[in-house]
């Protein structure tokens, strides 16, 4: 016989996510989703604007779990990383004590549809720097790339 935490373990597994619009009275978003929110955090950056403000960029995405993203000409800096309060149900473990930001935040835009897109996202120190020489152009007259080869000489046998 199965015990109750199995029965709703299985019973979570087989549930399909509602839309948010069909969301029954007394139900939210939060019941449903995986915790998104919880699971990383975003800080506005200055938009850089030359190349010194992209080196900084460039040592952001050199330490693991860090990502930057453009949404709205915003720059963000994204780390990915888990709140040490969220339980293995994706629900808060310290709900009634939380920080005030999760007090304030609200589902109203959250990405709780899957569909999330950004303007723009970094992975990588090279992306940005290939970027950042499309809009600068290149650094010191030197791009990132290797130098052009020299034309292949044409042969003639005749």
């Amino acid at each position: 016989m199965a015990t109750a935490l199995e029965t709703t373990t299985a019973v979570e597994k087989n549930r399909t996510k509602p839309h948010r619009e069909d969301l029954k009275v007394g139900e939210n978003l939060c019941m449903f989703c995986t915790a998104k929110c919880c699971c990383y955090f975003a800080l506005p950056i200055d938009t850089p604007t030359e190349w010194t403000d992209f080196e900084y960029i460039r040592w952001y995405l050199l330490h693991d779990r860090a990502t930057v993203f453009v949404e709205e000409e915003c720059w963000y800096l994204l780390v990915h990383t888990r709140c040490k309060h969220l339980r293995d149900d994706n629900l808060c473990g310290i709900y009634e004590t939380r920080p005030q930001i999760c007090r304030e935040y609200t589902t109203d835009k959250c990405e709780y549809e899957d569909d999330w897109v950004y303007d723009q996202y970094f992975e990588t120190a090279e992306q940005v720097e290939e970027y950042a020489e499309a809009v600068l152009g290149p650094r010191n007259g030197r791009g990132i790339r290797s130098p052009k080869p020299d034309p292949l000489k044409v042969l003639d046998f005749a």
